[in-house]
């Protein structure tokens, strides 16, 4: 019976690695591929593309943020006029000289203050909106920015 060998069994690993030359390696590869026509990206260009995606969500963040801001700051301003109002009805609910008076000064607050709500809800809403409009058009505007710029990396290709 013979015995079946290994081809690769006999392979010495530092002998070729003792003859590798890294600048030989790349010269010979540079040669090689001197004649093909192998594409080329402009580094420099997609490296400004994705500064510009960055400005453009740090300045979409920024706008959000200041958004929200003034959205607390509104909603801290209602918060405080209708604990003034609410304070105004109470007093003057306490000097009322009849029940029916106070019952009176008590539904005219009512019917005030559900009309104050709805209006506030709405102002909010509409802060909400502005502010999820101007982010979404500066996310959007940088991405076609984005998409124009990636065709014309495109065309900078060599072929």
């Amino acid at each position: 019976m013979t015995k079946a060998s290994n081809p690769f069994q006999a392979f010495d690993m530092t002998k070729f690695v003792a003859d590798f030359d890294p600048s030989k390696f790349t010269a010979d590869f540079t040669k090689l591929t001197k004649d093909m026509n192998i594409p080329t990206v402009d580094v420099d260009a997609v490296v400004k593309s994705q500064q510009k995606n960055i400005e453009a969500l740090t300045a979409a963040n920024k706008a959000a943020t200041e958004n929200v801001k003034a959205l607390a700051q509104r909603q801290t301003e209602i918060i405080q006029e209708t604990m003034k109002e609410t304070q105004s009805v109470i007093d003057s609910m306490a000097k009322s000289k009849t029940p029916q008076d106070a019952v009176a000064k008590q539904a005219d607050f009512v019917k005030s203050a559900f009309e104050s709500a709805f209006t506030n809800m709405r102002e909010i809403a509409d802060m909400m909106t502005a502010t999820n409009k101007e982010s979404l058009d500066k996310f959007n505007s940088r991405v076609a920015e984005n998409f124009e710029e990636m065709q014309a990396l495109g065309i900078k290709f060599k072929n």
